[in-house]
């Protein structure tokens, strides 16, 4: 059941890249339509229990935790903005490799933050960025829209990585229900002001919008994160964070079957650099803690995992 559970993540998150790519060329639906959508359906289908089960729940949300569950949602939506325009610009293998960065943001944003880190981890933010300066020098040779799409992919992965950040401070206090419910709505609202400052319709598609609409919140935003959630309770947080890179040969697989796209030799290398990379990061992240944990057993809150989720 595990692997059987594990195998839905990985395809719920790898095909939000393609699924995405497909809405956005196939129809009229807009880029901020869809992450408006799959953040408020989202975000009804977390709440849904909490109401039922704890309605006092949202009631007693402190204003720390509305804080960092506001600064979360904020760059969320800019995420989701830099991300999902970033597939209309460039490939949907180069923008998922490079939005899934987001491991590595982190490790930069705890660098400036006086973190010390092991040489594993420098190491491993050393090879990702050898595969950035791969696939950004090859798209850069093929047109500077490709480009602008990795430089606004990148954007989206460092946004990524201050979302986790912020929502690990929320979720200290908070049931994974109500920080979700909360993060989601108030993403949804954010994106539905950003949509109408630029012009962006958010409704009047077509059948095929809202059902590309429907499958990228049910496979991506459902499926995906829900499934991985799950793994946390069961499996390590190290193996869980391995398992979301499969997303990056994922989404370029069912891009190449499904949307017919083809790249250069040199791209693939620098898809493999970054898994290589995030991978190197993820392990020396996770083996610095485990040593911190013999020192200070207990210092490390449950809520960190979340750091290691995706967000796509």
């Amino acid at each position: 059941m595990t692997l059987f559970i594990a195998a839905m993540g990985v395809l719920g998150v790898a095909s939000s890249g393609p699924l995405i790519a497909a809405t956005l060329g196939a129809t009229s639906v807009s880029a901020l339509a869809i992450a408006f959508w799959r953040n408020a359906i989202a975000a009804v289908v977390m709440a849904g229990p909490t109401l039922v089960r704890e309605p006092r729940r949202f009631g007693s949300i402190t204003g720390r935790e509305f804080r960092w569950s506001l600064l979360a949602a904020v760059a969320l939506a800019l995420h989701f903005a830099c991300f999902i325009t970033s597939l209309q610009l460039t490939s949907v293998a180069a923008a998922t490799a490079l939005v899934c960065l987001q491991s590595a943001w982190i490790a930069i944003f705890q660098l400036l933050r006086g973190t010390r880190h092991r040489w594993q981890v420098l190491a491993g933010l050393g090879i990702a960025f050898g595969g950035v300066v791969a696939i950004t020098g090859f798209d850069m040779g093929s047109s500077p829209e490709a480009l602008l799409g990795d430089m606004l992919a990148l954007a989206g992965g460092a946004l990524a990585g201050l979302y986790t950040l912020a929502g690990g401070k929320a979720r200290q206090s908070m049931t994974t229900g109500t920080y979700t419910a909360l993060c989601y709505g108030m993403c949804a609202a954010l994106v539905a002001v950003l949509a109408l400052a630029t012009g962006q319709p958010l409704a009047g598609f077509d059948a095929g919008g809202w059902l590309g609409i429907l499958a990228i919140t049910v496979c991506a935003q459902l499926v995906g994160h829900t499934a991985f959630n799950h793994l946390l309770a069961t499996m390590s947080p190290l193996l869980v964070s391995m398992i979301i890179l499969l997303e990056i040969p994922g989404a370029a697989f069912l891009a190449s079957v499904f949307l017919g796209e083809t790249l250069p030799a040199g791209t693939y290398a620098g898809l493999g650099l970054i898994m290589v990379g995030l991978a190197v990061v993820v392990a020396g992240q996770r083996s610095g803690r485990a040593r911190l944990r013999i020192k200070a057993p207990g210092d490390e809150p449950a809520s960190d995992r979340i750091a290691e989720l995706g967000t796509d």
